[in-house]
């Protein structure tokens, strides 16, 4: 079984029993002597594949854990296999010999696909990349041309009505579904669509931005800009309290409801309303998730959006072993990524290699990762309540560290010394004092926020 150096630990027996299970779990997945190369089990259990949302969802969980060649392996197979004969989807579901899934696809006119999948894919690369450091992300021929033919030719083809949003006729079948629910309802447009569209543009936006194309960085945050604005201003349900979920093939809105479409507009940070953005996220709380995968995205949520105490029972439950179905892939990869990005707090931006963490441990004490793997670098970090992070950069060379701690605190010390606190307001979360430190090989930094 392939090996991880991945730790953690903490002051919840029941938290480290759940890491246990998680890496075992999703390492067991992992395989390297496949036809398609280096790859990992993103898809129902038994069936030797990997699909295109699941991979874009396990994929921080597989980097954590070493699988950085599996995730790229993956990646570049769905970029290589977009074409224009199938409309310029890919293959949703890969197998381990490299060929379209029986299940999901008969032929080019004939085939499963969920329209949010290219898009999630393009915002899954750039993530690859901030964590990695690896410029193939972003200037890699097959994936470049991948992201280029999303944000136009497929926009373009799935948009009949030219209105700027793809749509899915029921005479398509199950060929260019409109949401990841996969139900009777058939919409013509989902909000998890209109997310992931608005993720794809931010990414695609960054992506050129990156590659030194303002250009292309302008016009396409622009796009972005426009889909928030559209989906603030048209898709609130005032008297639900809630965004709708979907529009129906009469061109009505869909009110009950409806999962995925309800809380992935929060996965892609669509919201940007403060108050409209408290109330769906008690939405969602409340109604949260259909099955274990859907249900496996929600433990991010609530640690990105102040909900820690949400998070972490959320994460026993789900690996609790009279959990159904808990052996899906998807659930293992996602403890992983919820306990290292969400109790931890870890955020990197590759071109700038800055590294940001905050605690987020309620109801948890004390947590600490070791031999976290960022870009080139291994880090060692640990929480100790709300106030206080320590940090060791134990190999590769120096970055900045902004320590976060939430609220508002004038003073942070620094291996004791005190400075001077940043503030800045985080929509949805509050206020959150910060500093950046230049951390060397081999340093390591204790920060407390004291007053």
């Amino acid at each position: 079984m392939q090996k991880s150096s991945l730790l953690f630990e903490s002051s919840s027996a029941a938290l480290n029993e759940t890491f246990a299970w998680a890496k075992e779990q999703a390492l067991s997945y992992a395989h390297l002597d496949d036809p398609v190369g280096p790859w990992y089990e993103a898809a129902l259990p038994g069936r030797d594949a990997f699909c295109m949302r699941d991979v874009a969802h396990q994929s921080t969980g597989a980097h954590l854990l070493g699988l950085r060649k599996h995730n790229k392996n993956m990646l570049r197979q769905f970029a290589e296999h977009i074409s224009g004969s199938r409309d310029w989807c890919s293959y949703w579901e890969i197998t381990k010999e490299g060929l379209p899934a029986p299940v999901d696809y008969t032929n080019d006119s004939d085939f499963w696909y969920n329209l949010p999948a290219n898009f999630d894919l393009v915002d899954c690369c750039l993530r690859q990349y901030q964590w990695t450091g690896d410029k193939d992300y972003i200037e890699a021929p097959d994936l470049v041309n991948f992201y280029h033919h999303t944000v136009s030719d497929y926009v373009d083809r799935w948009d009949k009505d030219r209105d700027g949003l793809p749509e899915h006729y029921t005479f398509y079948g199950r060929r260019g579904i409109a949401s990841y629910m996969e139900d009777g309802n058939h919409p013509l447009v989902a909000g998890d669509l209109v997310a992931a569209l608005y993720a794809g543009y931010r990414a695609y936006a960054e992506i050129q931005k990156l590659r030194g194309y303002e250009g292309y960085y302008q016009k396409y945050s622009d796009k972005a800009d426009a889909l928030q604005t559209m989906y603030r201003e048209q898709w609130w349900n005032k008297q639900m309290g809630r965004f709708y979920g979907a529009i129906l093939q009469d061109r009505s809105f869909y009110t009950p409801y409806y999962a995925s479409a309800q809380y992935l507009p929060l996965y892609f940070r669509l919201i940007d309303d403060a108050e409209k953005l408290d109330k769906a996220l008690l939405d969602v709380v409340k109604h949260g998730g259909n099955n274990v995968e859907e249900r496996s995205y929600l433990a991010e949520i609530y640690y990105q959006h102040g909900l820690s105490d949400f998070a972490y029972s959320l994460l026993l439950e789900l690996s609790h072993p009279k959990m159904p179905r808990r052996e899906y892939p998807e659930v293992s990869y996602s403890v992983i990524t919820s306990l290292i990005t969400g109790m931890m707090g870890i955020a990197p931006s590759a071109a700038d290699r800055v590294l940001v963490t905050q605690p987020r441990l309620n109801p948890v004490q004390w947590a600490a990762a070791k031999n976290i793997p960022v870009w080139s670098n291994e880090v060692h970090l640990s929480h100790n309540g709300h106030q206080e992070s320590v940090l060791e950069n134990v190999s590769g060379p120096a970055f900045l560290w902004e320590p976060q701690f939430s609220g508002e605190w004038t003073t942070l010390s620094v291996n004791e010394t005190l400075i001077d606190a940043k503030i800045k307001q985080v929509k949805g979360v509050g206020p959150v004092s910060w500093a950046r430190l230049n951390v060397a090989p081999g340093e390591r930094y204790i920060v407390k926020a004291v007053e």
